[in-house]
Order: structure tokens, then sequence, then C-alpha cells
């Protein structure tokens, strides 16, 4: 009988961790949805109005 124990808690460990990997293949799927639909920092110069034009040289 012990040997039905042991392979239902490996089973059950066997589940667990499967469980893991797919809440975490989820989690890496949302990070990475979530880095594509918002802009990367710095893409676009952030420039004062009307003190240039965006590569900072002030105009004419």
């Amino acid at each position: 009988m012990v040997r039905s124990r042991y392979t239902f808690e490996k089973r059950q460990r066997e589940l667990a961790r499967e469980q893991r990997k797919r809440e975490k293949a989820l989690r890496r799927a949302e990070a990475k949805q979530n880095r594509k639909d918002t802009p990367p920092e710095g893409d676009v110069p952030e420039v004062e109005e009307g003190t240039g034009n965006a590569e900072g040289r002030p105009l004419p």
C-alpha cells in the first residue's frame, strides 16, 4: 500500500509542476504583450513648444 501512496504523491507533484509551468508561460505572454503595447521611452525627443525643432536647433 505504501507504493500507491508514493505514486499518488508523485503524480500530484507532477501536476503542480505542470500548473506552475503554464502559469509562468501565461505571465511571460502577458509581459510580452504589455511591452509591445507601450511605446519605448526615449523614442521621441521631447521639444518644448516654440523653442526649436526635434533636433534641438532653434527655429529661424
